[in-house]
């Protein structure tokens, strides 16, 4: 899923200037509803509201469309789309807050279906440290008991071609 560059500012701009609900806002943003109701509630905003439109992410029409309809979701443009695909070839830059706590869960699939891999180019795909993933490699990490293991690449904290070409030097 392709989520806005600022979600929290967006969130903050379209509660603000659209009748649209908190759940079509939170699946726009990545966020989960209850975080996108706290800033609605908050008197006062640490940020700034970002206008999806003039940034070219969305269309007064798209919104006006799901203001109609509850049932129907926002969607990025395909340019912004594009841009953060060709953004993503260079690597992963930024990780939603969503997904970081899936970040050892990312790591334990890894090691898991790459054993090859070192840990210093598990930690550098996964933005992580040399001995998180030594714990994890070793189950000794303290919350190993917890992790829920899941693909990096499907929760969007490594790139697919980052990955392959990891394991494309190992196999070298």
């Amino acid at each position: 899923m392709n989520y806005p560059y600022m979600p929290k500012s967006t969130a903050l701009w379209l509660i603000e200037n659209t009748s649209l609900s908190f759940e079509q806002i939170a699946d726009f943003c990545g966020l989960h509803e209850l975080e996108v109701k706290n800033i609605a509630d908050a008197e006062t905003y640490k940020i700034q509201g970002l206008n999806p439109i003039l940034n070219g992410q969305l269309t007064r029409e798209d919104i006006e469309e799901c203001e109609n309809n509850s049932s129907s979701r926002l969607t990025l443009r395909t340019s912004i789309v594009n841009a953060q695909k060709a953004q993503n070839k260079k690597g992963v830059g930024y990780t939603p807050k969503l997904h970081r706590q899936n970040r050892l869960g990312g790591v334990l699939w890894i090691l898991k279906n790459y054993p090859d891999l070192s840990d210093g180019q598990v930690a550098r795909l996964m933005r992580s440290t040399n001995p998180t993933v030594a714990s994890v490699r070793n189950k000794t990490h303290k919350s190993y008991s917890t992790i829920q293991i899941q693909s990096p690449v499907v929760l969007g904290l490594v790139s697919e071609s980052a990955l392959q070409e990891a394991v494309s030097k190992i196999k070298k």
